[in-house]
């Protein structure tokens, strides 16, 4: 039996799709008439059109819904119907409010950056839905302001296929998305095109490769490392392993990684493919790291008992310990990594926050 190929068509995250929808709504709710396609703004500031289903408007209340496209890379949100329920507050001109509905999940702890007891809906999508949201109701918040609720029909068992509860995010999944577009990191074509990545730089003379894990890393090690040729960077996603197993094979001399916490913990424990759902955090590796690091036992153990890296990274910054742990787990990754590839390449990692921010720069020999 032939096996099917599979493709490298990008689709649209749940943030972007839950934008389209709340643009929608608001042009039905100044318009009277909700449109049955809108183009919208994404994070990355393309625009793309997105088909509306179910639009309607109800004096001043207005409802659209944009159905998930997650093109051949389907996760469990693939077929989602990203809903958005509009509607005024009188006496608030300006003002937008973001909130989730059935569907979306809520915070129940710290470590993800978002407050708690409030909706899953990251930063990045509450700024492009915002972003939307007065690009077509400027007139509108010139008097009233706005609350947006976005629902997710479906949305609590979809989470059951994701790691959501082990996160502290229960009731729904989460509106998520740094660009808009959903990459076929899974797929057999992006692992191909990763290798090819690091091929074309070893042809070019290049030997130096920067392997990030997404866009976000990417612009921050462009702008850190703004001597090394384009050729140098490649976008590897969650295939650490096959993007190191390359360099090795086409002789490259430095590799330099760029990563947020939880990429660089799962690469620090080992994991060659860095995926969410391949494997949890070793918050136990975390906390020993930030044990070497001066932390008290108490947030230590409370360092273990989390299930997110950011929450060590937080708890860190809380106790004035950030700069000694991003060094700490660099140096575990450089470590861990020159342990599989001895005597291969020489290893440098740079580390960013969630804002691209630089935080630590290490490289050097393993220490052991």
């Amino acid at each position: 039996m032939k096996q099917k190929t599979r493709g490298t068509r990008k689709g649209f995250t749940t943030g972007a799709n839950a934008a389209a929808a709340a643009r929608a709504a608001v042009v039905g709710l100044m318009t009277g008439n909700v449109p049955p396609a809108i183009e919208s703004l994404l994070p990355n500031g393309s625009r793309v059109r997105f088909a509306i289903h179910n639009g309607a408007h109800d004096g001043d209340h207005a409802h659209a819904v944009c159905i998930k496209d997650a093109g051949d890379d389907p996760d469990c949100t693939n077929g989602a119907h990203l809903t958005a329920d509009v509607c005024l507050l009188s006496g608030q001109a300006g003002a937008i409010v973001i909130t989730g509905g059935s569907g979306v999940g809520t915070i129940t702890m710290r470590g993800l950056g978002l407050e708690v007891g409030g909706a899953a809906i990251n930063p990045v999508p509450r700024q492009n839905i915002e972003a939307n949201v007065r690009e077509v109701g400027h007139v509108l918040l010139d008097t009233h302001g706005l609350e947006i609720t976005i629902s997710v029909p479906g949305g609590e068992e979809m989470a059951k296929k994701t790691l959501n509860h082990r996160l502290g995010i229960m009731g729904g999944i989460s509106i998520l998305g740094t660009t808009g577009i959903v990459h076929p990191y899974s797929t057999a074509a992006f692992r191909a095109s990763v290798v090819q990545g690091i091929e074309v730089a070893a042809n070019q003379g290049q030997e130096t490769v920067v392997l990030t894990t997404g866009g976000r890393t990417e612009k921050f090690v462009i702008a850190a490392l703004p001597d090394l040729a384009p050729a140098c960077f490649v976008q590897m996603g969650d295939f650490l392993g096959p993007a190191l197993d390359s360099c090795a094979k086409e002789g490259i001399k430095q590799i330099i990684i760029g990563g947020m916490v939880g990429k660089l913990t799962k690469m620090a424990q080992g994991e060659i493919i860095t995926h969410a759902n391949r494997q949890a955090v070793n918050t136990t590796l975390l906390a020993e790291i930030a044990k070497q690091c001066g932390a008290p036992e108490s947030h230590c153990a409370e360092i273990k008992q989390a299930e997110t890296a950011r929450f060590a990274a937080e708890t860190m910054e809380d106790l004035g310990l950030a700069t000694p742990f991003y060094h700490a787990l660099a140096r575990r990754t450089i470590n861990t990594l020159s342990g599989r590839y001895a005597n291969t390449f020489s290893i440098r990692v740079l580390v960013c926050d969630f804002a691209g921010n630089p935080l630590a720069d290490v490289e050097g020999e393993a220490v052991w």
